[in-house]
């Protein structure tokens, strides 16, 4: 059952019904799963097309098959020795298989997904930080280098003692099918694994549940954040998390009669608990568009082709996507869509309006994290939508804007800044991480989860995000590290002081830059020090895209890089250029720490309208305003 959500008055409704531990939900995912399959055994769950063509062949699984085949992977890792505290990794990219693996190995052990982009040793890294025991991944596949990433990772894994190999052929027709084993790269060296056929071996599995299904709240998910280190933090989640976030988007959203396009990855919380847990709760129609989601070819181009073609619903987006499909024509009838759901980082104005103006669907956006399995509030659906802000706490979640101070910490008014804390179901208390020391201070007063990232709530309850207390750099909803920037640069012998921030930028939202200072007297490039990124910076969405020299960088009292500063230094550089190269002759001459909003960037008309200002500055997140007169 659906409901409207569009004032806290509507969510405090939902919450005086009862409290969360005693609605009528099953304990396990499992038992979720069980109930929607006995419901709507014969509607559509998740839907899967190789290439992007609105015409192209689809495979759709109906709930009764989905079940099944879930119950059949939660056999088959029984089997390969997966118990309840046992590790199911998988690096792979979008298709049906993905789901089944995911919902699978979380009714048998812990699935724990991998991002497939990631470097071998970082892949490497997480595979030994879960103890993983069986890997689901891809069989040699032409085009993608995901089976030798994983080859490479799981040398350095001892704990893998089974490969479970996925081939995409299955999803070719000919003549395609029969030209890919011609051109099936080889794997070079020997395998201290067993490898199987994922599908052979599903495929000897009963459908009925092997094992009991322990009615009790347990880990299910490993998600790593980040994985830009040689250390990625690994975030536990917990049935009732899940359960949590799958609710949610039933109660407040999705009924059965709903199709949902998701081009988002399966190893991001966002696609595998906010969209794939609110369709199990719900019944809702998941369609998955080619292996690489919104990176996949042909995507953007036949996207809204696609919406007609799977009569969407709700579309499932992140602002880089929003931005690439504006620069394509609504070339089909979008008429079904009710709502676009945007996540992962902060929508530009200007974009939100002209999507809206586009498309005609109204974007509504949110706010979730990793460690918090995921939802924490977002723009009601129905109510008054704040463009850039993230809306009003889901229901049985509570936020606290908290302050550090000398004599503790301390709740922030209204408006005030402070770190966003949180707690609801999806917090695993005291245990977010898999690493001890990883949750110490990570808590206020003993069970909100200190996010890391700077906002508050304004008057009416909305909240704001005005930057990271935790330093990240988010270009396009992955998260970068900038330690490991700043690392790989101080281990130059030139380079005295580093600093990395995410400069602006209208595309992904931002993008890596570094600041250094030299050795006294040393003589080295901009261009030799970016060289050096290319080589010792793994992972290739953290190179710095822009980096300077400065004679000295901004220190606080106790000599840290004092990282405003620089940002500040990257705003005003990123909006000039962006103005001259729009032949706009406006120019941003300050940026300043504004209480309620963060970094604003101060800019002089110098005879530019307002609209033309708004639309070259409007495609960044941070705010702008006219430039006091002196």
């Amino acid at each position: 059952m659906t409901v409207t959500f569009a004032s806290f008055a509507d969510r405090d409704a939902i919450e005086a019904e009862m409290p969360w531990a005693s609605r009528d939900l099953p304990k396990t995912l499992y038992g979720l799963l069980s109930r929607t399959a006995t419901r709507f055994p014969d509607r559509p769950a998740v839907s899967y097309q190789i290439f992007s063509g609105p015409k192209d062949k689809a495979e759709t699984l109906s709930w009764r098959q989905l079940k099944d085949q879930v119950t059949q992977s939660a056999n088959l890792f029984r089997s390969l020795g997966v118990g309840e505290k046992d590790v199911v990794a998988y690096v792979l990219p979008n298709c049906n298989e993905t789901t089944v693996t995911l919902l699978g190995a979380a009714v048998a052990g812990i699935a724990n997904p991998i991002n497939p982009l990631l470097e071998p040793e970082q892949i490497g890294a997480i595979l030994r930080e879960t103890g993983a025991k069986v890997v689901v991944t891809l069989k040699p596949f032409p085009k993608t280098d995901v089976a030798q990433k994983v080859h490479e990772a799981v040398r350095h894994a001892p704990s893998v003692q089974t490969v479970l190999e996925v081939d995409l052929n299955r999803y070719l027709t000919p003549p395609k099918s029969w030209i890919v084993p011609l051109m099936r790269p080889k794997l070079d060296g020997k395998r201290h694994v067993d490898v199987k056929d994922f599908g052979r071996e599903l495929a000897k599995q009963s459908t009925t549940l092997g094992f009991e299904d322990r009615q009790k709240d347990r880990v299910a998910a490993y998600f790593h954040t980040g994985g830009t280190t040689g250390m990625p933090k690994v975030a536990q989640h917990l049935y009732s998390g899940m359960i949590y976030n799958g609710w949610l988007g039933h109660r407040l959203l999705f009924s059965e009669d709903d199709n949902l396009m998701c081009p988002l990855p399966l190893f991001h919380v966002f696609a595998c608990h906010v969209i794939l847990m609110a369709a199990v709760a719900s019944g809702a129609h998941v369609i998955f568009p080619t292996p690489q989601g919104y990176r996949g070819e042909g995507v953007f181009d036949n996207f809204w082709k696609l919406v007609e073609r799977w009569k969407i619903t709700f579309i499932i987006t992140v602002p880089t996507a929003v931005s690439a499909l504006m620069q394509r024509k609504v070339d089909a009838d979008v008429s079904t869509v009710k709502t676009a759901f945007s996540g992962s980082a902060p929508m530009p104005l200007e974009l939100f309006k002209r999507f809206e103006a586009a498309s005609g669907v109204t974007i509504v956006e949110g706010y979730g994290l990793t460690e918090a399995t995921c939802l924490v509030s977002c723009n009601p659906p129905e109510g008054e939508k704040k463009v850039g802000s993230i809306g009003i706490p889901f229901p049985y979640t509570e936020v606290k804007i908290v302050r550090q101070t000398n004599e503790g910490p301390k709740e922030c008014a209204v408006d005030e800044i402070g770190e966003i804390c949180i707690s609801n179901p999806g917090v695993y208390a005291g245990s977010t991480y898999t690493e001890e020391d990883k949750n110490h201070d990570l808590f206020h007063e003993g069970i909100y989860l200190r996010t890391g990232d700077l906002g508050r709530l304004d008057p009416d309850g909305y909240l704001w995000i005005t930057g990271r207390a935790k330093d990240l750099i988010i270009r396009g909803g992955h998260n970068i590290d900038p330690a490991e920037i700043e690392e790989a640069l101080l281990g130059h012998p030139a380079v005295a002081f580093a600093g990395a921030i995410g400069q602006p930028d209208a595309h992904a939202g931002e993008l890596p830059c570094a600041f250094v200072e030299l050795v006294s007297g040393a003589q080295v490039t901009e261009e030799d020090l970016m060289e050096h990124c290319r080589t010792h910076v793994h992972e290739r969405a953290a190179q710095p895209k822009h980096l300077e020299i400065l004679d000295e960088l901004p220190k606080t009292a106790v000599g840290k890089v004092f990282k405003p500063d620089l940002r500040k230094r990257a705003i005003t550089r990123v909006y000039n250029g962006a103005l001259e190269k729009a032949d706009v002759p406006a120019r941003v001459e300050s940026v300043v720490d504004d209480k309620s909003r963060g970094l604003v960037a101060q800019v002089r008309a110098n005879g530019a309208s307002d609209e033309q200002i708004t639309q070259v500055l409007g495609a960044f997140t941070r705010p702008w305003e006219h430039a006091q007169s002196a």
